[in-house]
């Protein structure tokens, strides 16, 4: 790996609209707006933390005033988390009345803006009422629920989606090809996984990764690293399920307990490897499966030992138990049972007769 103090997240930080993953329709919209010069002059950008809301508002900010360089003199950029009084926003109200010096729009970008003080809202309706022609406002928010109605009725709305598995691991693919780090495919889907859609903490996390295993992303070293536990872990979980053999599966659940993994995510984990061996079994994994190679295969194989009703109730019998866990006291007994629930399948099936 290159010697580089320079995150991941910033030196692979989108600079086109090209760049951009996994916010297609967006992109699409913008582009077409700025194509028949229909750019709003007030624009909402929601979504989880980590997936391009930022970087999309500065690539527009750069595009609408088709600037190679120099841009930076037209965008302003405001944090309301720490920026949320009435006076910065005056300061912003003072300064849309001047014209851009070149350029044809100054763009105002405001980060998570739900910050801004109830006063400070107040302040800003007026310029987002009755903007200057040459001023464009970029709000950018992960909770848009805590905006006032009336600052939402005067934005054009875009809904940011949390990023899909697929296109955080090929990002991460290319990335590791670009700077010759050793890799395999499950590695960086676990990576993908672990960072709930959120291509910044992705990043994040393949930077200390990659620190961690000296450029060489194993699915054992990352899985270690990340605290979950492995594939092998979960197919000796569920072949001690689909035999029957409580007694195996308590001892495993102790041994997991023991090193400290979260039953949650025990759970969770457990669910998502049942649909891997239900998709599997339904002939789907090739469209959506997250999983490469040999691993695909291996679950192929597992499939054959259960039935698609066993594996529906099953993934509904965890669901139940996580929906209940934290009403229960004693914790380790409740996600016990659901496991002696899913040994005991058939008779689950029967009582529900």
């Amino acid at each position: 790996m290159n010697n580089s103090s320079i995150s991941s997240a910033s030196e692979y930080r989108p600079k086109v609209f090209s760049d951009m993953i996994g916010q297609d329709a967006i992109v699409k919209t913008l582009s077409n707006a700025i194509k028949n010069d229909n750019i709003p002059q007030a624009l909402l950008f929601c979504g989880p933390r980590g997936v391009g809301k930022t970087s999309c508002a500065r690539i527009l900010a750069k595009t609408i005033n088709d600037l190679k360089e120099n841009f930076e003199y037209n965008i302003f950029e405001l944090d309301a988390a720490s920026n949320n009084s009435v006076e910065d926003i005056r300061s912003i109200t003072d300064q849309i009345r001047i014209p851009p010096q070149i350029g044809k729009y100054k763009v105002y970008i405001i980060d998570e803006v739900h910050m801004l003080s109830n006063a400070a809202f107040n302040a800003f309706l007026k310029s987002l009422e009755e903007p200057p022609k040459h001023v464009v406002f970029i709000l950018a928010t992960t909770e848009k629920n805590k905006i006032i109605p009336t600052i939402l009725s005067r934005c054009q709305i875009y809904d940011f989606k949390k990023v899909d598995i697929e296109s955080i691991t090929k990002l991460l693919s290319n990335i590791c090809k670009d700077k010759k780090i050793k890799f395999d495919e499950n590695s960086l889907s676990l990576i993908a996984q672990k960072s709930d859609g959120s291509i910044r903490d992705s990043l994040s996390m393949f930077d200390r990764l990659v620190s961690f295993t000296d450029s060489n992303l194993t699915i054992n070293e990352v899985t270690t690293n990340l605290n979950v536990l492995d594939y092998e872990t979960y197919f000796e979980l569920s072949t001690l399920i689909i035999s029957k053999d409580i007694p195996g599966i308590l001892t495993i659940y102790n041994d997991i307990f023991v090193r400290g993994f979260d039953d949650v995510n025990l759970l969770n984990g457990l669910s998502r490897h049942l649909r891997e061996i239900l998709i599997s079994k339904l002939g789907s994994s090739d469209k959506l499966s997250d999983l490469k190679n040999e691993l695909n295969l291996k679950y192929i194989e597992h499939a054959n030992e259960f039935s698609d009703e066993n594996l529906i109730l099953m993934i509904e019998i965890i669901n139940d138990s996580l929906i209940n866990y934290q009403k229960i006291n004693d914790k380790r007994i409740h996600t016990e049972l659901c496991l002696m629930r899913l040994a005991s399948i058939e008779s689950v099936k029967k009582k529900n007769l």
